[in-house]
């Protein structure tokens, strides 16, 4: 069994920096993607980035709404993924959730939410 545990959202201004991290514990293979979705009131959920873990090198891929303004890291030895929000907008108002994709299963956590004031 997989748990997720995301921390770090909460409420900024417009321009504003948040980061967000997940922990990730139980049976965890090095072989994973791991990532952050969100979902808006009325809206569905989509993806924002996502880090696959390549031995020496990492593959990120954004959503193009957030590219240059979002960064996804991770920390394999602690099992954590990291977003780090900068020049925050109104619209990436919405909760964000940790995902990790591990021999064919998806797990989810729980979701932080983040709000932009304008």
């Amino acid at each position: 069994q997989v748990q997720l545990v995301e921390s770090g959202g909460g409420l900024v201004e417009a321009g504003g920096s948040l980061r967000l991290s997940c922990v990730a514990s139980g049976s965890i293979f090095s072989i994973n993607i791991m990532g952050w979705y969100r979902q808006a009131p009325g809206k569905q959920r989509e993806l924002v980035a996502t880090i696959t873990s390549g031995g020496s090198t990492d593959y990120v891929d954004y959503a193009d709404s957030v590219k240059g303004r979002f960064t996804i890291s991770r920390d394999n030895a602690k099992n954590t993924v990291n977003l780090q929000m900068s020049s925050l907008k109104s619209e990436d108002t919405a909760v964000y959730y940790c995902n990790m994709r591990m021999l064919g299963f998806t797990y989810w956590g729980q979701g932080t939410q983040v709000t932009v004031s304008s």
